[in-house]
């Protein structure tokens, strides 16, 4: 266990890092993420009100779909990374990190203070819920028997209310942070014991801690709020364009649309890149060096990959050595070690598109 955005979290359980890692490629892991931040976004402007913070199209959602979104900062700085939900409930259903947790919640409060002043209609509800994420190819097969709805009906990235082995008041999104199919349950804390003592009597599962969360995340060439991006870095510079919405390019109605729009045509000095390297493993703060020895970067997550069996990571380097096949060097205890320029994810992701 150790102490994370102060909860208490457990890295990993009885079997090893790379066992643990594997049976979620392989079959179904139970990830413990309680520690995230759950919110509720009510009223009529509650569109409005998220649209004033992030860089994502809510509007145009459909209801019970999802997104992946930006806080971003009047610099172009991501402040947070975030999923809405425009439930049909008539709310919005946000999940935010828990190290941005104490941030999140006081920019929001801020900005509902502000629109109300001018006559808005928005409340915010931070909820008391748990949170567990099921994620691995038998996913579906595990939790199906549970569920009246059908699963087959739920693609990646849309959300249903429902009841779950008999457990009220769940809350199923179809999303996850392992690359592989899965759902994030987000269920009331006096159901949480029993719905994962249910899901674990099934041999499929087992619980899985933040060291394979990690490992998974990082082949699935996904970031890490505080690593791989913080609020010294702009959306297209971390490789995350796609989470702009189109119109929200147009109306340039974001915080720090000024310095993120111009950057989408005009490329910025450096980008996030995935590198593959064999030897020693590269960690965060390992300086990325061009061929003849220049420092062009900087790691900002590795570690060996399970999978591939070689070493994975992803950095910053300047935008004229990003391109995939790129060779490249990293320092690693004083050495250089032969690293290349890699397209990320490193591993085929396994989203469930409804097809």
């Amino acid at each position: 266990m150790v102490e994370f955005a102060g909860w208490s979290m457990p890295v990993q359980y009885k079997e090893s890092h790379i066992a643990s890692h594997m049976h979620a490629r392989q079959h179904c892991s139970l990830f413990d993420v309680s520690h995230m931040l759950q919110t509720k976004v009510h009223g009529k402007d509650r569109v409005k009100f998220i649209e004033s913070l992030i860089v994502g199209d809510v509007a145009e959602l459909k209801d019970n779909q999802g997104t992946l979104s930006l806080f971003t900062n009047e610099k172009g700085g991501i402040m947070d990374d975030l999923i809405v939900t425009k439930a049909s409930q008539g709310y919005l259903y946000v999940v935010s990190n828990a190290g941005c947790a104490d941030k999140d919640s006081a920019h929001m409060m801020a900005k509902v203070k502000e629109l109300k002043a001018t006559g808005y209609d928005v409340d915010l509800e931070f909820l008391d819920e748990s949170l567990i994420a099921l994620q691995g190819p038998s996913m579906v097969r595990v939790l199906q028997p549970g569920l009246s709805d059908d699963l087959r009906k739920l693609p990646f990235m849309t959300s249903t209310l429902t009841t779950v082995f008999g457990i009220q008041g769940c809350r199923v999104t179809r999303c996850g942070y392992t690359g592989e199919d899965g759902v994030e349950i987000s269920v009331p804390c006096s159901g949480v014991v029993p719905l994962a003592e249910r899901l674990l009597m099934d041999d499929e599962v087992r619980l899985a801690g933040l060291g394979a969360r990690d490992s998974l995340r990082l082949e699935a060439g996904l970031c890490l709020y505080g690593n791989d991006i913080d609020e010294n870095t702009t959306p297209v510079e971390a490789s995350l364009v796609w989470t702009i919405g189109k119109r929200r390019r147009q109306t340039k109605d974001f915080p720090g649309a000024d310095i993120i729009v111009p950057q989408i045509k005009a490329k910025p000095g450096r980008k996030r890149v995935g590198l593959v390297s064999t030897g020693p493993p590269v960690r965060q703060h390992t300086p990325i060096l061009s061929p003849n020895g220049r420092v062009i970067g900087e790691v900002t997550s590795g570690c060996p990959s399970p999978c591939l069996k070689q070493n994975v990571a992803m950095g910053y380097v300047e935008t004229g050595f990003s391109k995939v096949g790129t060779p490249v060097q990293v320092e690693v205890r004083k050495k250089m070690v032969d690293a290349v320029i890699s397209k990320m994810p490193f591993v085929t992701t396994n989203y469930y598109s409804g097809q």
